[in-house]
């Protein structure tokens, strides 16, 4: 166990970062625990930032990790609006933009990550947003009024949560996405499926296979967004979610070993042993697949947090669970657990037609993922049965009579 008297910095204060605080004092550490976290506000739920937010349904303080008395009751020390410059790790010391210095004896970094940006011509005009932190959600909250023409490049979980959002307010909403499918990267053809006709119901226009030659503009603000094929598609404001890119710099700098982000130990512990790296900048081992891959959720983030915590505490470390990950769209949750690669079957229970149904992903009987669209019981079927390796009965899992729970159980026993 780290010794009283020692100092934990946690360099981020997302989601990750500000969990970790919390833990670090659940956990029974009673050292010092400084948050350095580069927006002025303290650790949020950036979920809510596409979602509930963006529709005026929530308001900041609902969006708040922690009451800001916690961190003093805990006696956890934020310093808020600072980045971190530089990290010399042969005297443990971290740097600050302003010059000032913070000594530590373990570093915990959860930097997040960065939108990747549009780099077509007029990517830079006025109107071209991103939306990853709350600053990007009030400016995006300002602008989505009566009159603006919202073109979403993009059409992953954020572009089309902040779709759905903008088409619940009423706003004429156009997706661009570049692939022949929307969440190409994250679910198989039969949700996408749904979810593209179920936008298009919601009155979207949807583009797919869409490819952007320029963004073009008059007077330094966006006016359209031009396609290879010349069409212009009209656009007062542009919301860019192509992606995102992990914050290693300052950790690659320092000499720790990186590649597609902060490359960590099952303990969340880097390439330098007093220091840990946690959340989306994290590429970890993904102890049910096999393999080392970074994910990006609000799971991974606690998770992450509870490892670094534990392993700096000295206590066991906690077991993983497969991730999982969730969007809300118009009245549709979609819930996955596990991560579809590498499937040869697919079950389908229910019907999308229902807006309720569950897509199995296997590899030789055996559960990988589960995509639960309104079904409670599939999502957690899949939260038990995924990773354990167990071949299951495909004629039962087809049966649409199954009671899932004792499917489970069963599958276990």
């Amino acid at each position: 166990m780290q010794e009283d008297g020692s100092t934990v910095v946690i360099v981020g204060a997302g989601h990750a970062g500000g969990n970790a605080a919390a833990l670090l004092r659940q956990y029974g550490f009673d050292g010092r625990v400084a948050l350095v976290g580069e927006e002025p506000v303290p650790p949020y739920h950036r979920p809510p930032l596409s979602k509930a937010y963006l529709k005026g349904e929530a308001d900041v303080e609902r969006l708040w990790l922690k009451p800001r008395a916690f961190y003093d009751e805990q006696r956890i020390e934020l310093t808020l609006g600072a980045s971190a410059q530089s990290l010399d790790r042969a005297n443990r010391t971290l740097t600050l933009a302003d010059g000032s210095h913070v000594q530590y004896d373990k570093l915990i970094l959860a930097t997040g990550s960065t939108p990747r940006a549009l780099t077509v011509p007029g990517h830079d005009l006025a109107g071209v947003i991103a939306l990853r932190s709350l600053a990007d959600a009030d400016v995006l909250r300002e602008r989505v009024k009566p009159g603006e023409k919202l073109v979403v490049i993009g059409a992953g979980y954020i572009g089309l949560e902040a779709a759905a959002a903008a088409r619940q307010l009423g706003h004429e909403v156009t997706v661009l996405e570049a692939a022949p499918r929307v969440l190409g990267r994250v679910t198989g053809e039969t949700v996408s499926t749904f979810y593209a006709n179920e936008h298009r119901a919601q009155g979207v226009s949807l583009r797919l296979n869409a490819t952007i030659e320029a963004l073009v503009g008059d007077g330094g603000k966006l006016t359209g967004v031009k396609l290879a094929d010349g069409e212009i598609v009209p656009a007062t404001l542009a919301l860019v979610g192509i992606g995102i890119l992990p914050n290693e710099g300052l950790a690659k700098a320092a000499g720790i070993t990186c590649a597609n982000g902060i490359q960590v130990d099952d303990d969340a512990r880097t390439s330098d042993p007093d220091v840990f790296a946690i959340g989306d900048c994290a590429h970890r081992p993904l102890a049910h697949y096999g393999r080392a891959g970074r994910l990006e959720s609000v799971h991974n983030a606690v998770e992450q947090a509870k490892l670094a915590a534990a392993a700096i505490v000295g206590k066991p470390r906690p077991a993983c669970d497969a991730p999982w990950f969730w969007s809300d769209q118009y009245d549709l949750k979609l819930q996955t657990v596990g991560l579809l690669e590498g499937y040869d079957e697919v079950v389908v229970r229910g019907d999308p037609a229902a807006r309720r149904f569950a897509v199995y992903y296997l590899k030789e009987r055996v559960l990988l993922a589960v995509d639960a669209v309104n079904s409670m019981p599939d999502f957690l079927c899949g939260k038990k049965l995924v990773g354990k390796g167990v071949k299951l009965d495909l004629d039962a899992l087809r049966d649409p009579a199954t009671d899932m729970g004792k499917f489970a159980a069963a599958a276990l026993a």
